[in-house]
């Protein structure tokens, strides 16, 4: 039976109530955005606390996550800007995008670096012709290993054995996060963070202590992916990180045999939900057999000119002219 939030919300102290930005739920998992500002330290435990307190043992209820936003004075930027690529759920194509933006992003002259945050399933060794590799470290700080693409990376899966299994609670996982972004980034325009679904210790980590940017939501068209990114469009906007826009992946599929037309998966459901939702539309990348094979093999086809790549391309072009605005 699915719970009720409102009622949830009538559970919490009123001083933590003012402070509610939004509270969110999936499969037993509450997450509550608080807004900190004017709170040292020993305050914001204390709200921390108080918000587990009240929502522990509620029907339903199996874990309670609080994240904490603060209004800050804009400082000098000193470090890349961040671009969250993130999705509702999994199996989507987020790891392939991700890397295929950060590919053309660089063909586009951009210094671009990208951050495997899939902690749990890091692809981005293979996606990126890397595995194998081990980054190095200078002044306790990783240093980001080069790709054949013009992309510099970091990911757990470079820095675990090949094929291991990892198993690591939330506190972990975003201590690796940490680590992945608090790199020698130097001389790096952008960073494209490849996020993990959902919005679980990771998403939490990256709003509290390395707000994006912009983040761009990924989903195929059918429904139960389209829910789930909606989601994950209204956990970026209550967190204060702006949805730069929404791409449909696996969006039509052409024979390559007799070069019928067909959808599969359906076709134009993530433009009609941006819509809906008031964020831009990013574009199109179609269900196509060379993205899957040049993706296993280490080739992201936006390093090249095919039709696969310059679908790619396309999307890109407009990530860098909103990023044009930000300068």
């Amino acid at each position: 039976m699915p719970i009720d939030t409102e009622a949830l919300k009538t559970l919490l102290p009123d001083d933590l109530k003012s402070r509610l930005s939004t509270l969110l739920e999936k499969q037993g998992v509450v997450t509550l955005v608080v807004d900190a500002s004017g709170l040292d330290q020993l305050g914001r435990d204390k709200l921390e606390v108080a918000a587990k307190g009240a929502l522990r043992g509620a029907e339903g209820v199996r874990e309670v996550r609080v994240a904490m936003t603060a209004d800050k004075a804009p400082a000098a930027r000193t470090g890349p800007r961040i671009i969250a690529v993130g999705s509702g759920k999994g199996g989507v194509g987020k790891s392939t995008l991700s890397a295929n933006l950060a590919v053309a992003l660089a063909r586009l002259g951009l210094r671009v670096g990208l951050v495997d945050a899939d902690i749990y399933g890091p692809s981005q060794p293979r996606l990126m012709a890397t595995e194998g590799q081990r980054p190095s470290a200078h002044d306790e700080k990783l240093v980001p290993l080069d790709t054949p693409f013009g992309v510099r990376l970091l990911s757990v899966g470079n820095l675990v054995e090949p094929g291991k299994a990892v198993a690591w609670r939330g506190p972990m996982a975003g201590g690796a996060l940490g680590q992945l972004l608090d790199a020698h980034w130097d001389n790096t325009d952008v960073l494209v963070i490849d996020l993990p679904p959902g919005t679980g210790d990771v998403q939490l980590t990256m709003v509290q202590k390395h707000k994006p940017d912009g983040a761009v939501i990924v989903s195929t068209p059918q429904d139960l992916a389209l829910i789930d990114a909606t989601r994950a469009m209204n956990f970026f906007a209550q967190t204060g990180v702006p949805v730069i826009g929404v791409v449909e992946n696996m969006s039509g599929y052409v024979c390559p045999h007799c070069g019928e037309e067909s959808d599969p998966f359906g076709h134009g459901g993530a433009k009609a939900v941006a819509g809906v939702e008031g964020v831009p539309f990013l574009g199109h990348i179609p269900l196509d057999l060379a993205i899957r094979q040049e993706s296993d093999a280490g080739r992201p086809p936006a390093a090249g000119d095919s039709p696969q790549g310059k679908a790619f391309m396309a999307i890109a072009q407009k990530l860098a002219a909103w990023l044009e605005q930000l300068a």
